[in-house]
């Protein structure tokens, strides 16, 4: 079977497909990921074939500068709402017929037997339907642009893998099926000089993603690490690459800055998180179990984090007055370190989570849907 896989230009896009694409390749399956050049070398990190398609978008560039000097996305736009949702969704869907005709132009030159796109790539439906291909929409975490669909032709399968309940009033897509989270951090080399146990009470991974640094959060992180300042029983492990450790400037003794790692591996030893509540690294920090202080930016982070929270296992700071207060941070946190409903809740999640179909497991339905007769195969 041939399996083509489309993603949108950010590598964190890409990122939830790799683990099913491994299984896929394992399974005796040819695979190649399309996308635009900006995903190419998260494709080739994970070891996989990749089609470079188009130019490159350089969205988190772009952003950077619709931003004014010294503010953020939050600071900007405010805390995402159905609106702001349904906006990014239009965005992607005009860029997902702008791509149509080179992916389309791909698609029929390789004549893949199945597509699967992730959350944000409407092309691949519109591929699907042009040539007759059965299509599955892979989900990253929480799906604040599965409610702006209508108009598209609606995928065969959609895979979820949010082990969260789902937010009440939501409208349930059909033919739905779960699929576990096997996290995909990227392939940087672990950092071999730190401790594998904290002396200290606690340890905590404060990971933001280079693109909230790169979109003016500094400040943000500086504040966070201030809030550890109050708290010096408590042990902070940042990821932090090497283009913005300058930009730290000096930290308290009980913080430990290191360059960007696989958190699949870093989590293991921590009692909690500090993040973005970017998908990755939710799926990542609820696979491994652990409460998580959450401070969205934009996009589905937003939702990403009502979902956590809605399960028991996080805090969200919501707003820039209260990110940008090291005493509030101080004191969620140690709210979050010292009651045990969250870490009690996030155990429970991570057991749901193993329970979930693997991706070798989802890959006999993905054969089953590839095998299919499709109706009508038109180009």
């Amino acid at each position: 079977m041939r399996a083509l896989l489309l993603s949108t230009p950010f590598v964190s896009h890409v990122a939830p497909l790799i683990p099913l694409a491994w299984a896929l390749r394992a399974a005796g399956h040819e695979v190649i990921v399309a996308g635009q050049p900006d995903v190419a070398d998260g494709v080739r990190a994970a070891g996989l074939c990749g089609a470079p398609i188009g130019e490159r978008y350089g969205g988190t560039a772009m952003m950077a500068l619709h931003l004014p000097p010294g503010t953020r996305p939050l600071q900007v736009m405010g805390p995402g709402t159905a609106e702001t949702a349904a906006l990014e969704a239009k965005v992607w869907r005009r860029h997902a017929e702008f791509m149509l005709p080179p992916y389309l132009e791909f698609a029929r030159s390789w004549r893949p037997d199945l597509i699967i796109s992730e959350q944000l790539e409407f092309a691949g439906v519109r591929i699907g339907e042009r040539l007759g291909v059965p299509v599955v929409r892979h989900r990253w975490f929480a799906d604040p642009y599965g409610e702006h669909l209508a108009g598209l032709p609606e995928p065969d399968l959609t895979l979820d893998p949010c082990p969260c309940p789902a937010p009440a009033g939501s409208r349930a897509a059909s033919r739905v099926q779960a699929i576990r989270p096997v996290p995909w951090n990227g392939t940087e080399p672990f950092p071999t000089g730190l401790e594998p146990a904290t002396t200290r009470d606690h340890r905590v991974c404060v990971s933001l993603g280079n693109q909230t640094l790169a979109l003016n959060g500094m400040p943000l992180l500086r504040g966070i690490l201030a809030a550890f300042a109050r708290m010096p029983d408590v042990e902070a492990v940042v990821t932090v690459d090497e283009a913005y450790r300058a930009d730290l400037g000096p930290v308290a003794g009980n913080v430990t800055v290191i360059p960007p790692t696989p958190l699949a591996h870093l989590l293991d030893g921590c009692d909690a998180i500090v993040h973005h509540a970017g998908a990755g690294t939710a799926l990542t920090a609820t696979v491994a179990g652990l409460p998580q202080l959450v401070l969205p930016q934009l996009a589905d982070q937003f939702a990403n984090a009502g979902r956590l929270v809605a399960a028991g296992v996080a805090d969200s700071v919501a707003t820039a007055a209260e990110q940008d207060d090291p005493a509030v941070l101080a004191a969620r946190l140690r709210r979050l370190l010292d009651e045990p409903g969250a870490a009690a809740a996030a155990a429970r999640l991570a057991d749901a989570v193993r329970t979930m179909p693997s991706p070798i497991e989802t890959t006999r339905r993905l054969e089953q849907l590839g095998s299919l007769e499709v109706a009508g195969r038109r180009e």
